[in-house]
């Protein structure tokens, strides 16, 4: 169990992950082109046998933020 917890909490901190308005599909991966019900570095390990070799990390600059100072 605490192996998948740490699948989604990497694929959420990637720049490639997003949530979908998909119901049957609610996780996608922009880097991959797919959308899927699992997280996709669940599916990308179970189809290739490998970890997700496409997980950037989101910074603030990725959100489009000034990198710093005050939010009023």
């Amino acid at each position: 169990m605490a192996e998948k917890n740490s699948k989604s909490a990497v694929c959420r901190s990637c720049v490639n992950y997003y949530i979908t308005h998909d119901m049957h599909a609610p996780h996608g991966c922009r880097a991959l082109g797919f959308k899927s019900r699992k997280i996709p570095t669940a599916v990308v390990e179970e189809t290739s046998g490998i970890a997700c070799q496409l997980y950037m990390v989101k910074t603030n600059k990725t959100f489009g933020g000034s990198g710093g100072g005050d939010v009023c």
